[in-house]
């Protein structure tokens, strides 16, 4: 195994960490700057009035996504296990 290959692994796992997190954490943003905007306009600042959208945004959307989520890290888990053992006998 050389340094292209090296690195070839690490651009794999950043792509698979943000096609998992990526998504979830960019509505939690978005839901986040919606509800803050809303507080502001209304001048009400209670805590638990961002919060609440927010997990049941993220918790609908891993949801929605735990299909997807789950067959990426299937699919890069196997990926990882067969280059270990393409390492193991070469």
């Amino acid at each position: 195994m050389n340094d292209g290959d090296v690195a070839g692994l690490l651009r794999e796992t950043m792509l698979v960490t943000l096609k998992l997190g990526g998504p979830v954490l960019a509505l939690a943003l978005v839901v986040g700057v919606v509800m803050s905007l809303v507080q502001a306009v209304t001048q009400i600042n209670e805590q638990t009035l961002a919060l609440v959208p927010k997990i049941v945004v993220i918790c609908g959307m891993l949801f929605l996504a735990g299909p997807f989520m789950l067959a990426t890290l299937n699919d890069y888990t196997r990926s990882m296990f067969d280059r270990m053992i393409a390492v193991g006998t070469g």
